[in-house]
């Protein structure tokens, strides 16, 4: 498929549409996020704060296993347009944290698609959709998010010419992706991607070297290490991925300080950056690159 094979302005008759999910923070979920990420001390308890992108396993998509794509995502259409390239990928967000929510809010959760763009990359067509997320509890703001979705074509998954290898962060932490961590964090989202567990899949179909580390495993990881150099979360959080990372060898969690946050990546064994993200207190984010 080319670019001018799909049609645009179908997919943009999507802009607009909205749906909204209501689910709770239970202990259950908390104990389980928080054992994931092998995060120290005792997990949160009812009435405390949350931990920040937790909300990213709340109201997940709940169809039937035998209405899956052979992938592993929900068949096409629904919220979402039905882009008909075979790749989706989860490219990036910004999120804004106006307030902490606390284990046990009934958390509402009003999604809108935004945006649908085409776009004509290295190795083919890219179909962009955006989406904005408003999390609130009690009629009160608590989370606003910008989620950007990619969907490509089905050319080779393993990475193509290398990108520039740079020099770790002034803060570096080591992480080893181990398949149950890339299955329990699948777990969590009730998320059926199947590049994310199944290695036979991941390598004959999609021809990934290993397992791919989830996105938004990346993103949290480089927001606990924000909020542990920091000694306090941060109220706005900016990632977007540049490159797979695989279950093959470590990576690391990498920060410089910017102003008055935090540049933060995560780089794979070669040292190439992998996901880029930003971190700020009170002010603003200027983006992440």
């Amino acid at each position: 498929m080319s670019a001018p094979d799909a049609d645009l302005a179908h997919l943009r008759g999507w802009i607009g549409r909205e749906e909204t999910h209501l689910a709770e923070v239970t202990e259950d979920l908390v104990a389980r996020f928080h054992a994931t990420l092998d995060r120290p001390g005792s997990p949160p308890r009812r009435g405390e704060p949350a931990p920040r992108l937790i909300h990213h396993c709340l109201s997940p998509q709940t169809v039937p296993t035998a209405t899956l794509a052979e992938d592993g995502h929900p068949q096409r259409g629904g919220f979402l347009p039905p882009v008909p390239l075979p790749r989706r990928m989860w490219a990036g967000s910004t999120v804004r944290f106006h307030r902490d929510i606390h284990v046990g809010d009934a958390v509402e959760r009003r999604s809108s698609i935004a945006d649908v763009s085409l776009k004509q990359g290295r190795t083919g067509p890219l179909c962009f959709v955006t989406v904005e997320h408003a999390l609130s509890v009690d009629g009160e703001r608590a989370i606003s998010e910008r989620q950007d979705i990619v969907y490509r074509g089905a050319e080779d998954g393993a990475p193509g010419k290398s990108a520039p290898t740079t020099a770790p962060g002034c803060h570096t932490s080591a992480v080893e992706p181990g398949a149950p961590l890339l299955f329990r964090y699948s777990a969590l989202l009730f998320f059926a991607h199947r590049i994310h567990y199944d290695r036979r899949y991941a390598i004959k179909v999609e021809r990934y070297p290993g397992l791919v580390v989830h996105g938004p495993l990346q993103a949290v990881l480089l927001m606990n290490f924000a909020a542990d150099l920091h000694g306090a979360p941060p109220d706005r959080f900016s990632f977007r991925s540049g490159a797979p990372l695989f279950d093959d060898g470590p990576f690391t969690l990498n920060a410089d300080e910017s102003g008055d946050g935090l540049a933060l990546w995560t780089a794979g064994p070669s040292g190439a950056p992998a996901m880029r993200a930003e971190a700020g207190w009170g002010e603003a984010l200027r983006g992440a690159a």
